[in-house]
């Protein structure tokens, strides 16, 4: 192969110089057939910026008949050196953490320039932003308009027609339709110029992300072409620039190279900067869209960190931070890593809707440690170049101090030393996820506040711990100044002009309705935990009964059949029994949006309501709720996370948050209260109810999901997992029980409540678990399949081997009351009127 061509095909170099009537253009200048082991020349001094043009001695005019374009590709292979200095290459770089909402280019934009603004306040001159930060990430269907398009590309304008890509290289994302075929983009801006646009070449297509449903990938890697530039573009553009190179590329700074990668491309097995290190780019940047998930953190920085620590390096990465718009929560934590080194970290969780961080660092140290690495310099001597966009412009202003320019004031800033990475508990991360979350959705949505159906038990407590959380962490914020947060708190609070905002506890009796609702089966235990805990958050609290409603539904029966439905306990069917407990449950979810349209009105506010769910991600799968009950609310901030996690956060949040009323509700049993207590009859539990305790089902929901396990594997697991304490044929009642009854409730998936995505096992039907929801419940090939593994298993009895997973114990999980999950549907009846419903109905 010609050592100037890349996998077959020429290398291509981009250059910039002046064109005719002041016009910046492109010449044909590749390294000329520098001999092997040469460098390159190493630019003067005095073209170290990107408005001066580069030097054109000894090299031809560009042909003229290329002169209506900016740009002229060459098919000479790109040089592998950059400019060497005596000392060091301190440079200056920022990345950042934004706030963007889907579709709100206005306000997108905005943060944008204020990022950008920051990190020029910072000395940087290199700027990162996330992955399509201009449109918004979450804008999914949205991306089909070509209007999403065309106003990303306007906004784009508005940032060449200002002063913000004035003497700082930046990098920001947005989709841009390439002959035809619509690509997520990475474009890079300079000096009013548009130097590159490099196209995504791995999609997210799974869990849930779909990608491919909006975007292709770019497949020929290594490849330059010409991309039109729109005519607003191009209007504001220096010289009414008309083209921009675009494909796989790096940009060929006079003192440093670099390339992008995006999101995706770090987690691939064969993530593009390990080739682009092998080509001598130092620097590799990232815009990533990536959503939280607990205990996921630590994994993104592990791959951050090796991708620098292998082939050395500077690695930039940029995320969103915050809920655009739907049920994803992305967790920030923009950092920079050189050489597997963490030296900056921004905040994984937070209400600024702009963070920026920056970090000095020297190139040279690349360098040196690439050198020291002989598998990695015979590697890095037999890859094949990269085009190069050449830009003169460079990222670092040398002195003697081994610093660059730190600010405004020009001084010097030292290089910045290794940090250890900031990783939160997972109890930490669900209290801060969510409220970060909710706070998000509650000022976006126009809301007034939110609404909690209050039971005193698990999931509602955490549900109401996580509201306080995030009246905690507004109040923390106004007290470091953030403007923005005073602003929205004012205005969602009702504020006055002259109020503060400065209790935790006085903006959750603003914008934060508890209602414990009672009946004759509920228990002055659960009233007492409501409405204690309510008053250490400091929630506006109703206590109500709803006894009265609930007999007038039933005289309405009455009066139309001439028949009066009973408890189990009073002799009743179990049909009877389920919907004597469903009309209770109903009945909440009507009050509870009655109270959310009045109860402003009723406290001389104006506003309304967001209703609150409480339904954990174990319950949702195992379908223990009934359809239309308190879980079906506008949102539900607990409806990712695992009954187990839940506990844990109880405990934490009794110590941390200082709702001590926590650990009292952590230690009560759980309770749906739905059913009279009767004598010599044991008190309704959420375990008996389901068939299983809370960890079985834990295991269960991963083993189905995460572990991608159907009826007879997970058997085949389980028997593993459990084999040394439980005979095979338990085992098998286990998990028979647990697919019957899943089989019969996948049908309420569809009308989930949108939750909060926290874990890799979330049912949620409507992107993240696409599944059918009419079985067949009996399973009569997978269940003949898994008697017979019992049976063989049963002699000689299996040996527990080293197989484990989270949660395999007995479990003693604490129910949240008042809404627990009674079974409809068809599926429901022919199981009671076939005799299967053998824990008493509770569906």
């Amino acid at each position: 192969m010609d050592p100037g061509s890349v996998r077959g095909r020429p290398a291509q170099v981009w250059r910039f110089r002046k064109g005719p009537r002041g016009r910046r253009q492109a010449i044909d200048r590749a390294s000329q057939g520098h001999p092997k082991g040469a460098s390159a020349r190493p630019p003067d001094p005095s073209e170290q910026t990107a408005s001066s043009p580069l030097p054109t001695e000894g090299r031809p005019d560009p042909d003229p008949s290329s002169q209506h374009s900016p740009f002229t590709l060459s098919a000479k292979a790109c040089p592998r050196s950059v400019v060497e200095t005596p000392m060091s290459r301190p440079v200056r770089l920022a990345t950042c953490n934004l706030n963007q909402w889907a579709l709100d280019f206005e306000g997108n934009l905005k943060r944008i320039r204020e990022s950008i603004q920051q990190a020029k306040a910072l000395g940087a001159k290199y700027r990162v932003g996330p992955e399509l930060e201009i449109p918004g990430y979450g804008c999914e269907d949205h991306f089909f308009e070509l209007d999403t398009v065309l106003h990303s590309w306007e906004c784009l304008a508005e940032l060449l027609r200002g002063d913000d890509t004035v003497g700082i290289l930046c990098d920001v994302g947005m989709p841009v339709v390439h002959n035809g075929v619509q690509y997520n983009c990475r474009v890079f801006l300079l000096n009013r110029r548009v130097l590159l646009i490099r196209p995504k070449m791995a999609m997210a297509n799974d869990g849930n992300y779909r990608e491919a449903r909006y975007f292709s990938a770019w497949k020929r890697p290594c490849t330059l072409e010409e991309h039109a530039l729109p005519a607003c573009v191009a209007a504001a553009a220096e010289g009414g620039q008309a083209d921009a190179p675009f494909g796989d590329a790096v940009l060929q700074l006079s003192d440093a190279r670099l390339a992008a990668e995006t999101c995706e491309e770090l987690f691939t097995p064969r993530s593009p900067h390990i080739d682009m290190a092998l080509a001598g780019v130092e620097i590799f940047s990232n815009g990533s869209g990536s959503h939280h998930q607990l205990r996921k953190l630590n994994q993104r920085l592990d791959l951050i960190r090796g991708a620098t620590s292998k082939a050395g390096g500077v690695y930039m990465y940029a995320n969103q931070r915050g809920c655009d718009g739907g049920r994803l929560y992305f967790d920030g934590c923009a950092c920079i890593v050189i050489n597997g080194e963490l030296v900056a970290q921004g905040a994984q969780f937070g209400l600024l809707d702009v963070e920026v961080v920056a970090a000095t660092v020297d190139l040279d140290e690349v360098l040196s440690h690439r050198n020291a690495v002989s598998s990695l310099r015979e590697q890095a001597s037999a890859a094949p170049p990269m085009p190069c966009v050449r830009v003169a412009f460079a990222l670092a202003a040398h002195n003697m101090h081994g610093g660059v320019g730190g600010g405004a004031d020009g001084a010097a800033a030292p290089l910045s030393a290794p940090l250890p990475p900031r990783l939160h508990c997972p109890e930490e991360e669900i209290a801060f996820g969510p409220a970060c979350w909710l706070w998000d959705y509650l000022r976006r949505s126009g809301a007034s506040g939110f609404l909690l159906p209050l039971s005193g038990g698990a999931d509602s407590s955490s549900t109401a711990a996580i509201v306080g959380a995030m009246c905690q962490l507004v109040v923390e914020h106004i007290a470091h100044g953030s403007e923005t947060v005073l602003e929205d708190a004012r205005r969602v609070g009702q504020y006055g002009v002259d109020e503060r905002v400065d209790d935790a506890q006085e903006l959750a009796n603003r914008i934060f309705v508890t209602a414990y609702m009672g009946s004759v089966n509920s228990s002055r235990e659960t009233r007492e935990r409501s409405q204690q805990l309510a008053a250490e958050v400091g929630s506006y609290h109703i206590g109500l009964q709803i006894d009265s409603v609930c007999d007038a539904l039933v005289a309405l029966f009455q009066r139309i059949t001439g028949k009066t439905p009973r408890f189990r306990v009073d002799g009743g069917t179990p049909a009877e029994n389920l919907a004597l407990q469903n009309i209770q449950a109903r009945i909440r979810m009507v009050v509870a949006f009655l109270l959310a349209q009045l109860t402003p009105w009723a406290r001389g506010r104006s506003g309304f309501l967001l209703v609150l769910g409480s339904a954990n991600v174990d319950e949702c799968l195992r379908g223990y709720m009934t359809k239309y009950d308190c879980s079906s609310a506008d949102i539900n901030p607990i409806g990712g996370i695992s009954k187990q996690d839940l506990r844990r956060f109880l405990r934490w949040g009794a110590q941390h948050l200082g709702y001590p009323e926590l650990a009292r509700v952590e230690g009560a049993p759980p309770t749906a209260e739905l059913e009279p207590l009767r004598a010599g009859t044991p008190p309704q539990t959420d375990e008996a109810d389901m068939g299983m305790t809370y960890d079985e089902l834990s295991v269960f929901g991963r083993l189905r999901k995460v572990y991608r396990c159907g009826p007879v594997s997970m058997l085949a697991r389980c028997l593993r997992l459990w084999g040394g304490s439980q005979s095979p044929a338990a085992v098998l009642a286990k998990v028979k029980h647990f697919f019957t009854y899943y089989a019969i409730n996948r049908h309420k998936t569809t009308v989930l409540t949108p939750s909060y995505h926290a874990e890799n096992y979330s049912p949620d039907d409507n992107r993240f678990d696409h599944r059918q929801f009419l079985y067949n419940i009996f399973w009569p090939w997978q269940y003949r399949k898994m008697e017979e593994m019992a049976s063989a298993a049963a002699a000689p009895h299996v040996e527990q081997s080293g197989d484990t997973l989270a949660g395999t114990g007995p479990g003693t999980g604490t129910g949240s009351g008042q809404r627990k999950a009674r079974g409809t549907g068809p599926a429901a009846h022919a199981m009671a009127a076939s005799g299967k419903m053998s824990d008493g109905g509770m569906l």
